[in-house]
């Protein structure tokens, strides 16, 4: 039975690329593309459990997704390439905070053989324009390891701001990493207590 979501028809277009949450049916391909991708990603995510790869562990990951978007709290998706629907990696917008704040954290992922051609970029730019004219949210968030050039350029290129350092962020490949930050508030006009718009 493939996962059920109120959201499940959902599906952005972007520049060569289709986003859409993760289904059931999806579990080889992306099981595929992670082991091909294996050494080529543990660097820059947490440690993979031993059955990472299991449709055990894909069920886990789906569940999780599932609360999370029932709750509010992310919209997870995986990335396809336009030309031919490979999947080629995911991108979430997570812990989203409405009330004072209404903003959310960006993370992505790209299998090995999708790498340098710009579809995690045309993912990025798209669940921007998602998060910021859908969502209505204000502002979002990014966090790399320094040592990640590539994952520094992509968010300067998707027009993210570099904001500082924090120390000991996120436990990265077994081992508390420091993280540089990003930020990037929404350009929408967005209406104030009075109705008139005020700019952000």
């Amino acid at each position: 039975m493939d996962w059920i979501a109120p959201e499940s028809g959902l599906r952005l277009e972007g520049e060569g690329v289709v986003l859409r949450p993760p289904r059931a049916g999806d579990y080889a391909d992306w099981r595929e593309v992670r082991a091909a991708s294996r050494p080529f990603l543990q660097p820059w995510e947490p440690t993979w459990p031993s059955d990472d790869l299991s449709r055990a562990a894909y069920r886990r990951l789906l569940s999780a997704y599932a609360r999370d978007r029932e709750a509010g709290a992310a919209h997870p998706f995986f990335v396809f390439r336009a030309a031919d629907e490979a999947l080629s990696g995911g991108i979430t917008l997570s812990n989203i905070r409405r009330g004072v704040a209404q903003m959310g954290s960006v993370g992505y992922w790209c299998g090995r053989p999708y790498a340098r051609q710009g579809l995690t970029l045309s993912a990025l730019r798209t669940l921007t324009d998602f998060a910021f004219h859908t969502l209505g949210l204000h502002r979002l968030e990014a966090a790399c390891i320094p040592e990640n050039g590539p994952s520094r350029s992509l968010l300067a290129k998707a027009g993210f701001v570099e904001e500082g350092r924090a120390q000991a962020y996120l436990k990265i490949n077994g081992n508390w990493r420091d993280h540089v930050l990003f930020g990037l508030v929404s350009p929408v006009q967005v209406r104030g207590a009075s109705d008139e718009a005020v700019s952000v």
